[in-house]
């Protein structure tokens, strides 16, 4: 079907809960009673071990879990040039949790792409994941405009990007270098994790943003062609999905809302080669039409739960596929968990029992589905793609 084979039937979105061990560790550095060179090195055991409890559980591509970021986004965005790391001046009602402590960022330079820490987490990951697809995770382009001028309550221009085309050229640019870096660095299989489209999705979100003057339609608009810009130089032989998040913080960014609002706009126009799209549990993701306007990506369901510890019943979860499979066909669709099992490092809705549970249970439905030969790669065969 596709020049690549990713996604697998059965896939992940990216983040895995962190050890009791890794956690004390940071909090440990943090306190500065441990040195970054015995914390690296603690890191480094705990991504080993992740990535082989991944392969043991017949996952074919692996990440590293996040296990070294504090948040799925904002460690990322930290380290682009002309980025500073912010606090909230109020603490947000969504950080209810006296653990964590709310953090955000703001532009203080012309943004550009460096010498970026990822990169080498990445290569960390290429050399331990043996004959598994090494999968790299990082924040849509779409989120650093997100989170810098359209969540802001009262926004005002960015001195040195009073003019907003600058501003979308250098994230272009930024992110342009950053594909041909992680590309340079081996990978093969890059997917951007975007919370955007989820809130879009949201009747409620967007009055809020319809109050405050924002058109989120032209910005869906402007945000695909953004998307579409940084893909220009993606190379033949890598694939670049997009997970839509519905928000993963102690169950407070849950969003609700049919992808319909979106659907024409981005399933439609963005040019990445896959999406993974969450369900929530009750169903207020909607049904499952907005699909018909998929073209030839692959659509990994989002249909396991990583925020409840009840295991998915089998039959349930294949009328859904199946269900779905009325707007796409089932050679281009997959089944992934909702999200990542942990988006922030004191995250656990679940055990890490649980966890790996779940990723068996998902295996298991897959193969059922696909009718996957015992010990096959769960590649979808070629198919034609409904237009």
């Amino acid at each position: 079907m596709d020049r690549t084979s990713f996604p697998y039937y059965y896939d992940i979105v990216g983040s895995f809960l962190r050890t009791e061990t890794l956690k004390a560790a940071k909090r440990q550095y943090k306190q500065g009673d441990m040195s970054a060179v015995r914390l690296k090195r603690i890191e480094n055991q705990a991504v080993r071990e992740l990535v082989r409890k991944q392969k043991e559980a017949g996952l074919k591509a692996v990440t590293d879990g996040e296990l070294r970021r504090r948040w799925w986004h904002l460690d990322f965005l930290w380290y682009l040039n002309g980025i500073e790391r912010k606090k909230y001046k109020r603490r947000p009602d969504i950080f209810r949790e006296e653990e964590t402590e709310p953090e955000t960022l703001a532009v203080c330079g012309r943004i550009s792409f460096g010498n970026h820490p990822f990169l080498n987490h990445f290569r960390f990951l290429k050399s331990i994941s043996g004959d598994a697809a090494a999968k790299m995770t990082i924040p849509s382009p779409a989120m650093l405009h997100l989170i810098c001028c359209v969540h802001p309550e009262s926004y005002q221009p960015i001195p040195i990007y009073r003019n907003e085309k600058v501003l979308f050229e250098d994230i272009i640019r930024s992110y342009q270098k950053a594909l041909r870096a992680f590309y340079n660095a081996g990978c093969r299989y890059l997917q951007f994790d975007d919370v955007s489209w989820g809130e879009f999705c949201s009747w409620e979100r967007r009055e809020v943003y319809r109050s405050r003057g924002i058109d989120t339609e032209k910005l869906s608009e402007r945000y695909v062609w953004l998307i579409n810009q940084v893909l220009r130089v993606k190379p033949e032989d890598m694939t670049v999905t997009l997970h839509v998040c519905r928000g993963n913080f102690y169950s407070a960014r849950m969003i609700s809302g049919s992808y319909e609002a979106v659907a024409e706009q981005l399933f439609g126009h963005c040019l990445v080669d896959g999406f993974f799209l969450e369900y929530n549990d009750s169903g207020q993701s909607g049904d499952f039409r907005p699909l018909r306007y998929i073209k030839n990506q692959k659509v990994a369901l989002g249909l396991i739960s990583v925020r409840s510890p009840v295991m998915e019943k089998d039959d349930v979860i294949q009328k859904k596929i199946l269900q779905a499979s009325s707007y796409v066909p089932l050679t281009q669709l997959c089944l992934s968990p909702q999200c990542g099992f942990a988006s922030e490092e004191q995250q656990r809705f679940l055990t890490d029992e649980q966890q790996w549970e779940k990723i068996r249970n998902m295996k298991r439905i897959a193969e059922e589905v696909w009718k996957i030969p015992a010990g096959g790669l769960n590649t979808p065969p070629a198919g034609e793609s409904r237009k």
